[in-house]
């Protein structure tokens, strides 16, 4: 969790050297790596050397095969893996520490030459099942559990009786009068049934030859030669302005 990635561009210092651990009998190739910063000197205009970074790489199994036939003495290679320290007490009781690096990866720098990668053939691996690979669940030993054993087998759990079916989709209508005939016989009612009107009230009249007569207009005053009105007939407008002028008495 808390592991230092870093990735070195550089030159290999020392040849790839190959090591057998004495714990896990494994084998391992380590080499030394330096790895130097170019900055630019402003009083001479010029790229010149800066700091100064070595660590060694320990590379593992395929890695440490690869690295130790293709990896030489002043390669350019860049490198990526874990950073970490190592504290160690040298023959005359000095505690010491030294920078190591875990390497992940290792390659050649090919902005600075050219390479060729040869792949390495994957080794035949047997497929073939056996006995004793059937009676194992990743690597574990396992045993066939008995039928009365079982939490659940084929059925359980599953409604009885036939699978449920559809009804079958009714065949499309020719023309309009089957149309209208299947809507009549069926649940639906036609547009025209359900826009009938209820009794008792008067049909609309589809024409203007049908509808009924309008009310004959109320006759005119009599008035004299001069237009005013025949005496003994007083307009009806104005008797029921009189009315309505009239002042009611305010109750005390």
């Amino acid at each position: 969790m808390f592991d230092i990635n870093i990735v070195v561009v550089g030159n290999v210092l020392t040849a790839p050297e190959w090591r057998r651990t004495a714990s896990t009998n494994a084998l391992v190739a380590n080499f030394r790596v330096a790895s130097t910063a170019r900055r630019m000197d402003k009083e001479t205009g010029r790229w010149v050397d800066g700091n100064h970074f070595r660590v060694r790489v320990n590379c593992w199994r395929r890695l440490a095969e690869g690295v130790a036939s293709s990896v030489t003495v002043g390669d350019p290679v860049v490198v990526a893996g874990r950073l970490y320290t190592r504290d160690w007490t040298d023959s005359e009781g000095n505690l010491r520490t030294t920078y190591e690096m875990e390497a992940v990866s290792v390659g050649h720098d090919l902005s600075r030459g050219r390479g060729r990668f040869f792949r390495n053939k994957p080794t035949a691996a047997s497929a073939t099942e056996t006995a004793e690979a059937e009676g194992q669940i990743r690597g574990e030993a396992a045993r066939p559990v008995a039928e009365d054993e079982a939490p659940a087998v084929y059925g359980d759990g599953v409604l009885d009786g036939d699978e449920p079916t559809f009804e079958d989709v009714p065949a499309p209508v020719a023309d309009g009068a089957e149309a209208v005939a299947a809507l009549r016989g069926g649940s639906i009612e036609p547009f025209d049934t359900m826009m009938a009107i209820p009794a008792g009230d008067p049909e609309p009249a589809s024409d203007a030859s049908e509808r009924p007569p309008a009310p004959d207009p109320a006759p005119a005053p009599d008035t004299g030669s001069d237009g005013a009105p025949a005496q003994g007939e007083a307009p009806a407008r104005r008797a029921s302005r009189s009315r309505s002028s009239r002042r009611q008495p305010v109750p005390a």
